[in-house]
């Protein structure tokens, strides 16, 4: 988890998976999309790829990226009590609004 984490951590990583969350893509198609050089964007998506995030296959001349959203899982089960956490804080939040709402009627 730590190593996905890192990937994570830099903002042009989770700008090529929002892309990939969309529809699987070349490289070229990502390096079009972000403003940085195509070097830098093979890069990226090595990191991507070691961590697991990210998966490649050969279509004629093109590879293909896609993203693997099973390798979030471990995290999202990590998150999963701190969601909790914020979805409780929510909640009292709702019941305070509607209070309000009831007082000023």
């Amino acid at each position: 988890m730590d190593e996905v984490l890192q990937a994570l951590a830099d903002p042009s990583r989770r700008t090529v998976l929002e892309i990939l969350r969309r529809r699987p893509t070349t490289a070229g198609e990502l390096a079009a999309a972000l403003p940085i050089a195509r070097p830098g964007v093979s890069r990226h998506l090595r990191v991507l790829r070691e961590v697991g995030l990210v998966d490649v296959r050969q279509d004629a001349q093109r590879r293909i990226y896609t993203l693997r959203p099973e390798a979030l899982a471990e995290l999202d089960q990590w998150l999963e009590p701190y969601r909790a956490l914020w979805q409780n804080r929510f909640d009292a939040l709702h019941t305070e609004i509607a209070r309000g709402k009831k007082e000023r009627k």
